[in-house]
């Protein structure tokens, strides 16, 4: 029975990098299908603070179905042109989509540059990216910076849901099992697979070394909501306290990671506009928390 399942899981795997017929048309209706599930994971409240949601705002997803596309291509041209029409086609349509329901109306769009930049950026990526289904040393090295990519992914999720249990417990596994899963179909030797999976563990070990540790991450909104713009900077009074940036999830959110109990202020300045808010980082009930106040 357990052999039967191995089999199984192996010919699903093969079936999905490899054997699946990436037509244009398939890849159109792929990315529509894949903005509409992100669209409705931004807009359905049930979704929210879940890691469905990070489908619209973090990477991890975007790599396994860029990775699909690729090994499912039969050149690098043909790989990196489907994979930079799938990003041109689903990106855009995410935040039509949100339109009707958001109260920023078509002020959503504001978000949309950071990921055409990624977008243009998927087709030099999707074009070295087709050599992984070579399946040798040059997978492991092409793989490689997704593979550490996810473990710090993996890491970051872990933590969050220590504090926050069971948030982002999906994701983490998802980041999981993208790595299992890439190690096993595009690294065949047993060597190519240690050091493939070697790679996220290292990573993790330098995110954990390297980074400062934080009491927790957080996302808040900022008193009275301000209409801010694409060109508004926030900064920290006191770093060490928490380090406070803007949120691509909602208009005026931010996402706070807290280092240690005490307060600070933040200044978020638009144009000739300033405001001015201080925070505190406090422990209720061994839960870290953090409030958020104008000043005036």
């Amino acid at each position: 029975m357990k052999q039967h399942r191995i089999c199984l899981l192996k010919r699903c795997a093969d079936k999905l990098y490899g054997g699946l017929n990436m037509s244009w048309h398939a890849v159109i209706l792929f990315a529509v299908g894949t903005a509409v599930l992100t669209a409705l994971f931004l807009i359905v409240p049930i979704f929210k603070d879940t890691s469905f949601v990070r489908m619209g705002v973090y990477l991890e997803a975007w790599i396994f179905f860029a990775v699909i596309i690729m090994s499912n291509c039969k050149k690098p041209l043909e790989s990196a042109a489907k994979t930079f029409m799938f990003f041109l086609v689903s990106q855009p349509l995410i935040y039509l989509f949100q339109v009707p329901f958001s109260w920023q109306g078509w002020n959503i769009f504001r978000y949309y540059p950071y990921w055409f930049g990624l977008t243009l950026l998927t087709f030099p990526a999707a074009f070295i990216g087709w050599y992984i289904t070579k399946k040798n040393w040059l997978s492991v090295l092409i793989l490689s910076p997704v593979m550490a990519f996810l473990g710090i992914t993996l890491h970051e999720c872990a933590e969050h849901a220590v504090h926050h249990f069971p948030q982002l417990i999906l994701a983490g596994l998802f980041c999981l099992g993208q790595i299992v899963v890439y190690a096993c179909v595009f690294f065949p030797k047993i060597p190519q697979r240690i050091v493939g999976l070697a790679i996220p563990v290292i990573a993790i070990a330098a995110a954990v070394m390297f980074t400062p540790k934080q009491l927790i991450g957080m996302y808040d909104t900022l008193p009275g909501e301000p209409e801010l713009t694409s060109t508004a900077t926030i900064a920290v009074e006191d770093d060490s306290v928490a380090d406070v940036s803007f949120s691509n999830a909602e208009y005026a959110s931010v996402y706070i990671v807290a280092y240690q109990c005490g307060s600070t202020s933040i200044t978020v300045k638009d144009g000739d506009r300033e405001y001015r808010y201080s925070i505190e980082i406090y422990n209720d009930d061994e839960t870290f928390c953090d409030r958020i106040t104008a000043i005036e």
